[in-house]
């Protein structure tokens, strides 16, 4: 009798643990907030900033579409250095702090409330209440409710971008409880990272939308309930955001110390040439340098000399874009591994680094440049151990030598390099033959590349590749397109390689299922652009999302990273661990946070609110 009465005491202990309910004003997926119930402003921001005047900043590209949730269309916050400004046509969230429209300056992976005035979810994270702010309005002064809410994750979910599904798909069920009540109930428990995602949801208006192609795209702006609306749209080239004079959320903790400009002015340039000489003419107030070349070289005018314009190089502990030579393995010459290892070794970074960026950048040896995340040494503990069952589906290499990019002295590719790459070419089955010594295969076929570019800055810099590839008998060549035909092909996978960069933030979670999962292979418009289908890999993607501390989301990531980079899908490019960032002398601020640039904390200089 006492086995079944242990029994009943440890399921009524585990029921009585799983009914544990905390709520709180924001949420950390592991540990504790930094900031308590009653804080007022986040530490980095100046909560009596002076509000006024006019910014006046760029973005590169242009944009076909005010609507950035739709796989049709490319939306202003789709284009360079937007984002970074804090200022965007994307709808107000339930919580900031994680996630794309207010990214937290000095914490990494906790949110706080913006529509949600709280967040209720089980000890054993397997659903989570959102209880909105009664005050929360959008723009038309309609009331922000738990039917917006809900049908935000609807209409996202079978209308929106690919990606919305794949970052809720382990949602099982919403229950609208009251009029400022909404639960989401998940598939599975222990799902940490799911609560962080979903305070990220935008919350659209339903009333706006209900009798609107929420497909199409539009150049009529949306309907907000964020602290700017969009008062002028120059289809392609401008917008012009004005600050809500009655934003009801304009004394919030999360909101005090920002958005204190009248009016943001953004100009759309295609040229990168052109967008620099229009700064130095005073067109716009803050100019994010992207070129190496120009950071060392091209500052040398006048303004900076007064110091009318400062150019400040600040330091941060942001993780870097996964940035790389990326290569679609849907294509049968790219499928096997030597193939794409022997690509890797004909890319000299020490010769590009010192001959075209001023020795500028490091190279990246990691998925998670700049990041905790990044694999180093050799698998050893918890990451041992999720690697181990699959000893026999990975390189032997992986457990016994760290990996390592090979180098050069930035002369040159060596001959030995060169041997080692034909070599593994011919492993793989491409022998050098005929006259013109071309790799070609058992069928003679030659072995053909392009490297598919949208911004023609980068011949220049990759030409030298392509000639290193020639060099070993590859048929290679660059083509540079228009950003229409460009988001074409990438959409339909229609390339050889491209140059491409992953978002990568401080808690990897389900953009990487999106980057790298195997049932995003064959998904157009998916971010899985090598086409990887690796059963390990899913494997990590599971582990990595079912962490629950975060030891275990550290080894889950540094496993993915060692696998994915022993399996060679791109070839690592470089990176900052720097912000490079030129800007007028109107501006005040107080700090640099190390998670953010933090520009949407900024505010005008009294004597220049007049200007």
């Amino acid at each position: 009798m006492k086995r079944p009465l242990l029994l009943l005491i440890s399921l009524a202990l585990s029921f009585a643990a799983n009914a544990t309910i905390t709520e709180s004003h924001g949420y950390a997926q592991f540990g504790t907030l930094k900031y308590p119930a009653k804080f007022t402003h986040y530490d980095w921001v100046n909560p009596a900033a002076p509000k006024g005047g006019t910014l006046r900043v760029m973005a590169f590209g242009t944009f076909d579409t005010l609507n950035p949730y739709t796989f049709k269309g490319t939306s202003p916050v789709a284009t360079g250095n937007f984002l970074q400004y804090g200022v965007n046509e994307l709808n107000e969230p339930l919580m900031v702090g994680t996630g794309q429209y207010a990214p937290s300056g000095d914490e990494p992976t906790s949110s706080y409330g913006l529509i949600a005035q709280s967040v209720e979810y089980s000890e054993d994270r397997s659903w989570v209440v959102f209880n909105l702010r009664p005050e929360a309005r959008f723009h038309d002064d309609k009331p922000i409710t738990a039917d917006d809410v809900a049908f935000s994750y609807r209409t996202l979910l079978t209308e929106g971008h690919p990606q919305y599904r794949t970052s809720l798909q382990e949602v099982a069920r919403v229950d609208i409880l009251n009029r400022h009540r909404i639960r989401f109930v998940f598939k599975r428990a222990g799902n940490p990272l799911l609560i962080l995602r979903l305070g990220e949801l935008p919350v659209l208006p339903m009333h706006y939308w209900k009798n609107r192609d929420f497909k199409a795209t539009t150049f009529e702006p949306p309907l907000g309930s964020g602290p700017y609306r969009i008062t002028k749209v120059a289809p392609g080239r401008q917008l012009v955001f004005e600050r809500v004079k009655d934003y009801w959320g304009k004394d919030l903790p999360v909101n005090r110390g920002f958005y204190n400009y009248d009016k943001v002015d953004v100009e759309f340039y295609r040229d990168s040439d052109v967008a620099f000489e229009a700064f130095k003419a005073g067109e716009f107030d803050i100019y994010i340098e992207h070129q190496a070349k120009n950071w060392a070289t091209g500052y040398n005018f006048p303004a900076v000399n007064r110091g009318d314009v400062i150019k400040a190089q600040i330091a941060h502990q942001i993780p870097t874009q996964s940035q790389g030579l990326f290569m679609n393995t849907r294509r049968p010459a790219f499928s096997q591994a030597k193939v794409r290892e022997a690509l890797g070794l004909m890319f000299d970074f020490e010769w590009t680094n010192r001959t075209l960026f001023s020795n500028a950048y490091k190279r990246s040896v990691s998925y998670y440049p700049n990041s905790e995340f990044s694999a180093s040494g050799l698998p050893t503990g918890h990451e041992w151990l999720m690697l181990s069952p699959y000893r026999d589906q990975l390189p032997a290499a992986l457990f016994t030598q760290p990996f390592n990019l090979s180098q050069t002295d930035g002369r040159g590719i060596p001959r030995d390099t060169l041997r080692r790459a034909l070599a593994l070419l011919g492993d793989a089955g491409w022998k050098l033959s005929g006259q013109g010594q071309r790799l070609l295969n058992k069928d003679g076929q030659p072995l053909r590349l392009e490297i598919l570019l949208v911004n023609p800055n980068l011949e220049r810099i990759l030409q030298p590749y392509v000639e290193n590839l020639t060099r070993i008998g590859i048929d290679a060549r660059l083509r540079t397109v228009d950003r229409a035909q460009y988001k074409q092909r990438l959409d339909q996978f229609d390339f050889d390689m491209i140059l491409m960069t992953l978002n990568q933030t401080l808690s990897p979670g389900l953009e990487q299922w999106q980057y790298f999962h195997s049932s995003q292979a064959a998904i157009k418009g998916s971010k899985n652009y090598a086409g990887i289908a690796n059963p390990v890999v899913d494997h990590l993607l599971d582990q990595l999302l079912a962490a629950q501390t975060r030891e275990e989301q550290l080894a889950a990531g540094r496993a993915l990273d060692r696998v994915l980079l022993w399996q060679h899908y791109s070839i690592p490019n470089w990176y900052l661990n720097y912000h490079r960032l030129a800007y007028r002398n109107r501006f005040a601020f107080v700090t640099t946070p190390p998670y953010s640039l933090g520009l949407s904390a900024w505010w005008l200089k009294a004597s220049e609110k007049a200007q």
